[in-house]
């Protein structure tokens, strides 16, 4: 867990990762503030990269960086795991409410049950999924949109 937050932590070994791994991300400005055991903060600006014909932040960034804040966690938790873990999203639903017209600041904060989850499907040598929320608010703290995902995990065969 503390190894992967080193790393996402450390600014300039993430920027590389985004730039190769997740490049649309790395563009269009989506970034870790925060992130520890039971809860991430990310971020998305409105800017060029990121905006659409209607003045307002694109909804896939927005996705975007509401994945990322649930899949840190994940990652942090199944990150060079013995059993090994894969993870996978089967699921996703959106809400929106209000335009996204600057920083859009995602938080999730369901890390314990993401880790719990995790625990189970090794417990059990198979896979288990789990639903988690990701609250979107502008700077003003107005809910902007709320994402669900539902994240697969299995232990990988050895």
């Amino acid at each position: 867990m503390n190894a992967f937050i080193s790393v996402v932590k450390h600014p300039l070994r993430f920027r590389l990762f985004l730039l190769t791994k997740i490049p649309s991300a790395f563009f269009s400005g989506v970034r870790i503030k925060t992130i520890a055991e039971d809860k991430c903060v990310v971020t998305v600006p409105y800017k060029w990269f990121s905006t659409n014909p209607f003045k307002s932040t694109y909804f896939a960034c927005l996705a975007m960086a509401a994945e990322m804040s649930t899949g840190a966690l994940a990652m942090a938790h199944v990150y060079k795991r013995v059993p090994s873990i894969s993870m996978l999203i089967v699921d996703m639903s959106a809400e929106y409410y209000k335009k996204a017209t600057g920083i859009t600041t995602f938080v999730c904060k369901d890390g314990i049950a993401i880790r719990d989850a995790i625990e189970e499907a090794i417990a059990a040598n198979g896979n288990n999924s789990i639903t988690i929320q990701s609250t979107g608010t502008n700077d003003a703290g107005e809910l902007v949109a709320t994402f669900s995902f539902t994240w697969s995990f299995k232990v990988r065969s050895r």
